[in-house]
């Protein structure tokens, strides 16, 4: 159990940490774009670049030179997401000390073989970083191990609030708030009683994701809430119960918390890359997500914020999860459901519709279309927004115009499932020819395929995604009557996008094709 402190000695702990052996003063950067969109100043605190690429390491190391010589030869244990883990190992392999590292099974990869890396002994098991620490607790004791606690300890606080200590020292104008991503609660415990010590003006605001807000819950019941089950797409903040003493902290010294979803996160992820080239981890870019929602909420401008970010340890395979969701989480993207007479035309008349919507002309994001109906089509459709709350307006347009449409912007089914499952087999496909296109990413380019068609030509299926080049590349199925296949060469030849016809590929007939 760890021993109650008060704020006035974690100063003290504070300014005396170790952390410099392995840590570096991190930069305070302003995020230029960020903030000219906000209307405020948001600085950037980049734990991101540390050694470990993660705050993590501060507290580790003070903890583990507090430790007796004794300590260190029987060797350290801890239980981590990964980031910790890294800290240990560092600090461990700096101090001569065998670590034993216990990550739970959804670790990204990339931590796991960072921690191996520095010399750390990995154990895997448990979905989340509570059943990691109780696996811990147990080789602990049989093996007779030093156990380093990831936050519930005064010593690992300490060293995390050294980040506050820099941040003050970097930037001694005004500040209005600092927002801090909370797992277990020793980055914001050390920050809040640093902050709180010397300029107790200065808002800290912790940040938990909705679906791992154990912290923000039991902040409301006045006491520590476990939690069933951790969202882990924020992984290094997924932790089911927060410390004890981290608690006491937060309550006593942290003014507000928020919560924000992970299409919120994806975007901040997006922020910080636009204005430092950088990628950071989901739990780094909780800060960014939250300093975008206050803004929002409390309409405030002029005031100056500290996003602390604290990590980069990501699976660069998770790039694509987050490319998707971070349009959506900015809503700068939207997505509907529309249901299209099936009729020859009503494609062209519903594409045109898209080109005069209020606001101006809309891009088209993704497009995806199946037959499957004679007298109804339902189409899956993005669209480009200029921010919050359009989706609704654009969905009721489509309906005053005579195409029913369902707002899914907001929809988890659709975001993460049915927008790539439309399609299937059709009877009324029979007739069909597939086509791959390369279509210019520029405004017309649909239109200018579609205004070719001859009216007898019908649309069977239609595929297509913005993935951010410039080109687009479009699946289409089309109906032709067989004494048009003279027209329809020289309609391909005189568009003069690239295509290759797909009618004869085998998963074509297996999937799509009845």
């Amino acid at each position: 159990m760890p021993k109650h402190l008060q704020p006035s000695d974690y100063l003290k702990k504070i300014l005396t940490a170790r952390v410099y052996d392995v840590a570096v003063e991190s930069a305070l950067e302003p995020a230029k774009n960020l903030s000219r969109r906000l209307h405020n100043k948001v600085l950037l605190k980049r734990e991101d670049q540390q050694p470990v690429f993660s705050f993590k390491l501060r507290g580790a190391y003070n903890k583990m030179a507090h430790l007796s010589q004794e300590q260190l030869q029987r060797g350290v244990i801890c239980a981590s997401a990964g980031n910790h883990a890294q800290g240990v190992a560092m600090a461990a392999h700096r101090l001569g000390s065998r670590s034993v590292i216990v990550m739970p099974v959804t670790t990204p990869q990339v931590k796991v073989d960072a921690v191996k890396a520095l010399g750390g002994e990995v154990v895997l098991h448990g979905d989340s970083y509570s059943d990691a620490y109780g696996h811990a607790v147990e080789l602990q004791k049989k093996e007779d191990l030093t156990f380093v606690h990831p936050f519930d300890d005064p010593d690992v606080i300490a060293g995390q609030g050294t980040i506050a200590m820099e941040i003050l020292r970097q930037h001694q104008g005004p500040i209005d708030a600092v927002f801090v991503a909370i797992g277990g609660g020793g980055l914001v415990s050390g920050v809040a009683a640093y902050i709180k010590a010397v300029r107790p003006e200065i808002k800290v605001i912790g940040v938990q994701t909705s679906d791992s807000d154990a912290m923000v819950r039991s902040a409301s019941a006045k006491k520590r809430v476990t939690l069933d089950d951790v969202g882990l797409f924020a992984d290094g903040t997924a932790v089911k119960l927060v410390g004890e003493e981290t608690f006491r902290l937060a309550r006593e010294l942290v003014d507000e918390f928020i919560t924000v979803d992970t299409d919120a996160v994806c975007a901040g992820i997006k922020d910080v890359f636009i204005d430092t080239r950088s990628i950071v981890e989901p739990s780094g870019a909780l800060a960014v997500a939250a300093i975008k929602q206050y803004v929002a909420t409390n309409k405030t401008r002029g005031e100056t914020y500290v996003a602390v970010l604290s990590g980069a340890n990501m699976n660069f395979d998770r790039l694509r999860f987050v490319a998707e969701r971070a349009e959506v989480g900015e809503e700068r993207e939207a997505l509907f459901a529309v249901t299209i007479p099936e009729e020859r035309g009503s494609f062209r008349r519903f594409c045109e519709l898209i080109g005069t919507l209020p606001g101006g002309p809309r891009n088209v994001t993704e497009f995806n279309y199946r037959i499957s109906d004679s007298k109804q089509a339902h189409v899956f459709v993005g669209l480009t927004t200029h921010g919050k709350g359009e989706s609704a307006k654009i969905a009721a347009n489509f309906t005053r115009h005579g195409f029913e449409a369902l707002d899914l912007t907001h929809d988890e089914l659709a975001k993460e499932h049915v927008r790539h499952m439309v399609g299937g087999h059709s009877p009324l496909a029979h007739d069909e020819r597939l086509l791959r296109f390369v279509f210019p990413e520029r405004p017309g380019a649909l239109m200018k395929f579609l205004s070719h068609m001859r009216p007898t030509w019908n649309i069977s299926l239609f595929h297509y995604r913005n993935q951010g080049a410039d080109y687009g590349r479009i699946l289409v199925g089309m109906q032709v009557p067989p004494g048009d296949a003279k027209a329809f060469k020289d309609f391909l030849g005189t568009l003069g996008y690239p295509h290759v016809e797909e009618t004869d590929n085998p998963v074509y007939r297996l999937f799509l094709r009845s």
